[in-house]
């Protein structure tokens, strides 16, 4: 199993009250961040495309902050998390044009994340001309789109396209990406059933929506079954189930205790249930503006040791860790920027000397020997 991070561009109100540079800070420290990650040893750092989402994510040119951490980065690869290629959002040879920059810029480091937006506040404010109020309709556009890139990067002028959402006449889309074939391939996937789709498009899946051990085995099942079978839209199979989950890392439980009482965890899980509209909200959680209460110490300290658990000392963080990777995961990736910056800092560093080598032995990115072996 491999490692990564998700950063987002997280201005909570209440930095913002007292700071007139709390956004600015964010996106400043969230980088630093993902620089640490890359000497650590992760691999992998995943970068949203947001509009519209006040507190919950302000990084709307996530391909700015790609080429950003292309020239401050080394190793880590680099992914979007996503691209939105819906045409209302962003015209896909505009999207396919900056994915092979970044392959360029990167020297091969860029991964390709789709998906459909964060729910109805974000997409139908692009979608409100043509009169679209369910975004249920952006599946369908979506499939329209995913396609086409791979023609557009492997043509040397691209065939074009005419279709119910968009078009293009024949034309020289460039770059092409650099090296062989072109960047993996990836799908934000929500439920058992788009988890299955992705599979048989031969994407690897983006499972935002997974941030416990027990909500995996359904995913992955539906996943594994059917990605034996795939017809690439691209032009290998991406055969990767990245799941998302929280890390409070110290020295000993005491301190990630401490470390989690001083984030704001639980209001950034309350901003995701506000804009995502399209998850099921849990009955525990609140509708907005009501939010789910922070746990106390107690809490916290009952969570300590739980399956999958990334929370403790280097031992226990190993163990929840390595609970992820026996399930069948094949990518853990872990939300930073609720935490005070020497706090994720510290994290990355534990993370780095005493979990990743154990569990990650392959120098070797798993989407660079799926690329290089269908070159």
């Amino acid at each position: 199993m491999e490692f990564g991070l998700f950063i987002q561009g997280y201005v909570p109100q209440h930095r913002r009250e007292n700071d007139p540079d709390a956004e600015h800070k964010a996106f400043m420290e969230e980088l630093d961040l993902v620089i640490a990650a890359d000497k650590a040893g992760f691999k992998y750092v995943w970068l949203p495309e947001h509009h519209f989402l006040d507190e919950y994510s302000h990084m709307s040119a996530n391909d700015a902050i790609a080429g950003y951490l292309a020239h401050a980065t080394e190793r880590i690869h680099i992914g979007s998390g996503i691209f939105n290629p819906l045409p209302q959002v962003n015209h896909p040879a505009k999207v396919a044009e900056r994915v092979a920059m970044l392959d360029h810029l990167t020297g091969g480091r860029f991964e390709f994340g789709t998906g459909r937006g964060a729910g109805s506040h974000e997409i139908l404010g692009f979608l409100h001309k043509e009169g679209i109020t369910d975004t249920s309709h952006t599946k369908e556009i979506w499939e329209d789109v995913i396609g086409e890139f791979a023609k557009m990067w492997t043509q040397d002028t691209y065939e074009g396209y005419e279709g119910k959402f968009w078009s293009l006449p024949p034309r020289k889309v460039l770059p092409k990406p650099w090296g062989k074939g072109h960047p993996a391939m990836w799908y934000a996937a929500g439920n058992v059933t788009s988890y299955a789709m992705a599979a048989r498009k031969g994407l690897g899946v983006l499972g935002f929506s997974v941030g416990a051990l027990d909500e995996l085995a359904p995913v992955l099942e539906a996943y594994k079954r059917d990605i034996v079978n795939a017809e690439p839209v691209g032009a290998f199979v991406n055969d990767n189930l990245m799941v998302t989950t929280g890390a409070f890392v110290a020295e000993t439980d005491q301190g990630a205790v401490d470390h989690a009482l001083r984030s704001s965890m639980t209001y950034l899980q309350s901003n995701v249930f506000r804009y995502h509209d399209t998850f099921p909200r849990p009955e525990w959680v609140p509708p907005w503006p009501q939010t789910i209460p922070m746990p106390s110490a107690e809490e916290l300290w009952e969570g300590v040791g739980q399956p999958g658990s990334v929370m403790g000392d280097p031992d226990r963080a190993l163990k929840g860790a390595q609970q992820w990777a026996d399930a069948g995961a094949d990518q853990l990736v872990f939300g930073m920027g609720s935490s005070e910056r020497a706090d994720d800092l510290k994290t990355i560093e534990l993370l780095g000397k005493h979990v990743i080598p154990k569990i990650d032995t392959d120098p070797v990115h798993r989407t660079t020997r799926l690329r290089e072996a269908a070159a």
